[in-house]
């Protein structure tokens, strides 16, 4: 069991590697992943489940996973000692409560706003308007806001430059949202997006369950946009921004600092993907696909 639980790498001829040297452990919080230790342990439930597989007639070969954590973790606390935290495969010093762990902070998200009630001819992809949407995120709490129009691919950009103040002020729980992408910072940048298109192109917004939409109430009753949320670990129920952001990370890469790009650029990157031809538009740019529509309505831009 400790072997297991150790998770060291061995190579085929069954010797070990060492792996890259880890840095001292500083804090109760997760190691950098570049700091921690290679760690291929078996978790606790595999330990257990295993053992049933390999003496399936030894009663004396069981243990529950749950005796396994509180040998592990310091009774009363829940702590673990701290050079064994860059071994784990989580990197977590605390055990989270079972409730804790389930309590989830989604409470601007009632019923009649979930993807269910969403009406069915978003589904269809017949009629403009019905967009989805989501934040990239980069480093020191870097955002960009995107919307894409599920019938035609049209993409918008949202830029979130952070608020007066940020970096200056010490963070604190509950204390000012000042990176950029707060609930009344966000709702009042979408607000400003919207009228950059004809309304009748704004029929419904689906986003992601983040906390940077909690005030979708307010931006509803002001620009007329219906807010529904997916479900809970289904990205897939916003494809078409998925994609997209896949698209996007080309251009603003995993890792960067997102407050170097001017609104200018941003908008010129999502130039660069309206016009851009696309297979599912028959090899039409989401540009021309959104004009199509507009002058067969006497819109115009």
């Amino acid at each position: 069991m400790q072997e297991r639980l150790e998770g060291k790498v061995r190579d085929a001829d069954g010797c070990e590697i060492a792996g890259p040297r880890q840095a001292p452990f500083k804090g109760r919080n997760k190691p950098h992943r570049g700091d921690r230790k290679w760690v291929n342990g078996w978790s606790p439930e595999q330990i257990t489940n295993r053992l049933q597989i390999d003496f399936p007639d030894d009663e004396s070969m069981r243990i529950s996973h749950e005796a396994i954590y509180q040998a592990l973790y310091i009774q009363g606390r829940g702590a673990l000692k701290r050079e064994l935290v860059s071994c784990l495969r989580t990197g977590r010093a605390l055990r989270v409560p079972r409730a804790r762990a389930q309590a989830k902070a989604w409470a601007h998200v009632s019923e009649n706003v979930m993807i269910s009630s969403r009406p069915a001819e978003v589904e269809d992809r017949a009629v403009p308007g019905h967009w989805e949407g989501d934040l990239i995120i980069g480093l020191n709490r870097s955002a960009i806001g995107t919307l894409v129009e599920r019938s035609t691919r049209f993409t918008m950009l949202v830029h979130l430059p952070r608020e007066e103040g940020y970096g200056l002020i010490p963070r604190t729980k509950n204390g000012p949202a000042l990176a950029g992408y707060g609930a009344v910072t966000m709702a009042n940048a979408l607000k400003k997006t919207v009228a950059d298109l004809p309304v009748e192109l704004w029929r419904s917004l689906t986003w992601d369950r983040g906390k940077e939409l909690s005030d979708h109430a307010r931006f509803t009753i002001e620009s007329g946009v219906k807010i529904f949320f997916a479900d809970p670990h289904s990205p897939w129920q916003r494809g078409t921004n998925e994609n997209t952001n896949g698209l996007l990370r080309q251009y603003f890469p995993k890792g960067t600092d997102l407050s170097h790009w001017s609104a200018q650029e941003i908008q010129a990157i999502a130039h660069a993907l309206n016009t851009r031809p696309r297979k599912t538009l028959s090899w039409k740019t989401p540009a021309e696909a959104l004009n199509e529509y507009l002058k067969s309505r006497g819109c115009r831009r």
